[in-house]
């Protein structure tokens, strides 16, 4: 009995070497009975089952080994696109894939790397960027927090700005202040005034000692000084250092455009909120700043090297529109360009000012400005009350990697120090006299708090040593804020 359903060739083998023990051992009747299954599950013919189960088993085909996909990048290629990703500050593969064309005269002078290596650099996709960037990334971390206060005054004065930006022109601007307080906000403390640009990136930081209304104005005034482009307008969340009559009063007497953010509603800020993660908290941490000292010594960080690192070599994404297929919503976003290309191919911008900053561009070099902020920052974070984690090496020196990428060896080197908070002991562990652990508690998949877990706290110094990469801790850690 033919059932109609036709077994492939691989099916039919298998199948028989699976009656065929059965069927040698079986009696006449019970052969009768599988040879009737046999021709009725595979269609073959009666005298054709018959043969087959006679005869001696076929040996199985062995199953073809695939060949191992030889790499096509090498380490001297690796060696070269890890010491730029971390020049660079650990750029998104397709920031970091944008970047490499326009870095690649440094490149050359710096690591004279050949022909090969230079074509594969070139040629090397943002997807295979992170494939083999993959195990670097895990080594990673970070995490965010702030402190800002809502404020009322002048609410009714300044519109709610709900619409999505649509600007052509640079000059209209989000603003926002990052605290440094540390693991206490008590007492005065450094702020960073934190400025984009909405249509070219532009941004531009500078730090006050405490959030006082008229510190803040006068900040943001400072900032309007060296743009490289007229200010227009700006809009800000709803916290008490913005909505104030000092700056309401400063904006109408510069003719900005002056607008808020819905309360509680970050999403109205998005394009600084990024800012504050790229340009100051993975610069500064969480630890604490509340000296003049301090404050100058950002500034100095943040006049300088900073913005002409962040604006004139480092390329970023902006979302060109979105569309819904079906329940998704699909993004899709323009090329990487730098700050500074998008403001020249603005038209709005001083020509006489761009060309100055090509003219600087040309006479800067991009791995001499990150070693440069990486010793201020190593400056700035000895003004902290809180300490660093002593835990993360120095980078290596530039002549001993220039050599050991010259040498064709693959580099590999530890994250750069970040400061880290202290984690208080547990209250209820000294009062039990357990001075052996701390307390943590972690979410779950649906960010549901779970039951809180002990961790000793000889793990919790391995772990900030880097001894351990999750050393005794309950919960893990990704490496997603890169890019």
């Amino acid at each position: 009995m033919d059932t109609g359903n036709r077994m492939s060739r691989t099916s039919r083998r298998d199948y028989l070497q699976r009656i065929y023990p059965r069927y040698q051992k079986a009696s006449r009747p019970e052969r009768q009975r599988i040879l009737d299954e046999f021709c009725a599950n595979c269609s073959y013919h009666r005298k054709h089952a018959i043969r087959l189960l006679n005869r001696p088993l076929p040996a199985a085909q062995p199953v073809p080994r695939r060949r191992p996909r030889s790499r096509t990048y090498g380490p001297p290629m690796m060696a070269v696109l890890k010491a730029v990703w971390e020049a660079a500050d650990y750029p998104w593969s397709v920031r970091l894939k944008a970047l490499l064309p326009e870095w690649m005269p440094w490149i050359r002078r710096r690591f004279r790397p050949t022909a090969e290596t230079e074509r594969q650099l070139l040629r090397i996709s943002p997807r295979s960027i992170d494939y083999r960037l993959r195990g670097e990334k895990r080594k990673r971390q970070r995490r965010l927090y702030g402190r800002t206060k809502p404020g009322s005054l002048l609410k009714h004065h300044i519109p709610l700005k709900t619409d999505h930006w649509d600007v052509q022109v640079p000059g209209f601007t989000e603003i926002d202040l990052v605290s440094h307080s540390g693991n206490s906000a008590s007492g005065d403390f450094c702020y960073s005034l934190n400025l984009t640009d909405i249509h070219t990136g532009w941004t531009e930081s500078q730090a006050v000692l405490g959030k006082s209304q008229e510190a803040v104005r006068a900040a943001l005034e400072t900032i309007r000084q060296v743009l490289p482009f007229g200010l227009r307008g700006i809009d800000s969340d709803n916290g008490s250092e913005f909505i104030n009559d000092h700056l309401y009063r400063y904006c109408q007497a510069q003719a900005l455009q002056f607008t808020r953010g819905r309360p509680y509603k970050k999403d109205d800020n998005a394009h600084i909120e990024q800012k504050n993660w790229t340009h100051v908290r993975r610069l500064l941490g969480y630890v604490r700043y509340d000296t003049a000292e301090a404050r100058e010594a950002i500034n100095d960080l943040y006049r300088n090297e900073l913005r002409r690192f962040q604006n004139l070599f480092l390329p970023s994404v902006k979302l060109a529109k979105k569309e819904r297929v079906g329940s998704r919503l699909r993004r899709r976003y323009e090329a990487p360009q730098t700050p500074l290309q998008r403001l020249a191919a603005s038209g709005a911008a001083d020509p006489v000012q761009v060309a100055e900053l090509r003219r600087l561009r040309q006479s800067l070099d991009p791995f001499q400005l990150s070693a440069a902020v990486e010793a201020k920052r190593t400056g700035i974070f000895a003004l902290s009350r809180e300490a660093p984690a002593p835990c993360m090496a120095q980078r290596p020196p530039e002549s001993a990697l220039a050599s050991t990428v010259a040498e064709m060896q693959a580099v590999t080197r530890p994250a750069p120090g970040r400061p880290q908070d202290r984690a208080p002991s547990s209250l209820a562990s000294r009062k039990n006299g357990r001075r052996g652990a701390v307390e943590m508690t972690r979410r779950g998949k649906r960010g549901k708090l779970q039951k809180p877990e002990r961790v000793s706290h000889a793990s919790l110094r391995a772990w900030k040593s880097g001894q351990k990469q999750n050393a005794g801790f309950p919960h893990s850690h990704s490496a997603d804020g890169y890019g």
